[in-house]
């Protein structure tokens, strides 16, 4: 189980200083929570991932079901020992990959379309069915990407998959919805993440934390009705999920439309958005934790966050630059290393070089973190 006490509430926002005790240890909050998908934050070791700051992790139910399988996960000790990784870690219930593998993948949009403003702009009616998922009242039929083998993930095989890999705290199973769907469809959605979330709390054993997830797509009244249900059960604390509307402003209204309705007693996190310029303004409406590939999904494609803005490491001009990657920056790559050398490295496809920046960016998005909870402490934010 967890604690979560609020430390200090800013006057000027929604933003918060806050503790969230684990079995393996506390968190810091606001916090940013990087993605070990497959039990592993990309190109880092467990022990790395530490060193640049990470708190928490967060893994996919999902794709450890399909490998290495949550049974192996278990016979090994659990994920904290499978991953050698002792701090505390979330396994997200596979709810996105309804959207990821579904309609998003057919329309090539993200969680916010501006983000990925995709190939269609159709609405999605209530009876629409993505190509390759299958959504029922009871789940989700899947086809696993590397076999074809057909799956089944419901709430209460999603619970059973998340109690058996161990992590601190896990969330119910939901259908995160399409930023392009229509009204019919988010409240059919909706409905089904609600009744999910029964089933959830039902069939729970074990004493992780068990988050509810917020959904109602980009529509005020179906984003509070959502938020005013889950808070009406008893979760331990909040996921914020589903499509977040067109736009960053949209996301931010959704914020706006949702956290006033779940109690400030227990934790808030917004799941899968973290741009670097989102970051305060998620904190700013109330959210303890969020959750983004981007620090590392950029970094494996040759960009670094520095306090001057990005670097696309690939481009030529770096070979002859002999500063490091961010002269305010005190993680150990901009200590050790010079451009020059990180931009041959990313030129020559050299996986070192994924290394250093995943480690840069995460040391980066971290130190960011703990300067907005300092503005907090000291009443500025």
């Amino acid at each position: 189980m967890i604690t979560f006490t609020v430390l200090k509430k800013s006057k000027k926002s929604r933003a918060r200083i806050a503790v969230l005790k684990t079995e393996h240890g506390v968190i810091h909050t606001p916090c940013f929570v990087p993605v070990a998908t497959q039990g592993v934050v990309k190109t880092l070791t467990a022990e790395q991932a530490e060193q640049s700051g990470c708190q928490i992790l967060i893994a996919n139910t999902f794709h450890l079901h399909i490998r290495p399988g949550e049974n192996i996960v278990k016979s090994a000790g659990g994920l904290h020992a499978f991953m050698n990784w002792p701090h505390p870690l979330m396994t997200d219930s596979g709810g996105f990959q309804v959207f990821s593998l579904g309609f998003g993948k057919d329309m090539q949009v993200g969680k916010i379309l501006k983000y990925f403003p995709g190939i269609s702009t159709k609405r999605i009616e209530k009876t629409a069915q993505p190509r390759s998922v299958k959504i029922t009242e009871e789940g989700v039929w899947f086809r696993s990407p590397f076999s074809g083998e057909k799956l089944f993930l419901g709430p209460k095989e999603s619970i059973r998959i998340q109690e058996r890999l161990g992590a601190d705290i896990i969330f119910a199973f939901d259908e995160c919805t399409s930023p392009l769907v229509s009204r019919a469809y988010a409240e059919a959605a909706l409905n089904r993440t609600q009744r999910w979330a029964q089933q959830c709390l039902a069939v729970k054993k074990s004493k992780q934390a068990l988050f509810g997830i917020v959904q109602g797509s980009h529509i005020k009244a179906l984003r509070q009705e959502g938020a005013r249900y889950i808070n009406g059960l008893d979760f331990d604390g909040f996921g914020i999920g589903g499509d977040l509307g067109k736009s960053k402003e949209d996301s931010r209204k959704i914020l706006d439309w949702t956290v006033p309705y779940l109690v400030s007693s227990k934790p808030r996190h917004l799941l899968g958005i973290g741009h670097l310029d989102d970051i305060e303004h998620i904190i700013k409406g109330g959210i303890d934790l969020f959750d983004c590939t981007v620090p590392t999904h950029y970094a494996r494609r040759g960009v670094a966050f520095t306090s001057s803005g990005k670097l696309v490491m690939r481009s030529a001009q770096f070979l002859k630059d002999k500063e490091p990657l961010d002269r305010k920056c005190s993680c150990f790559v901009c200590q050790q290393y010079k451009r020059n050398y990180i931009a041959h490295l990313i030129r020559a496809k050299e996986i070192t070089g994924l290394t250093l920046l995943t480690f840069h960016n995460l040391h980066f998005f971290n130190s960011y973190v703990e300067s907005i909870r300092n503005k907090i402490k000291q009443g500025k934010i």
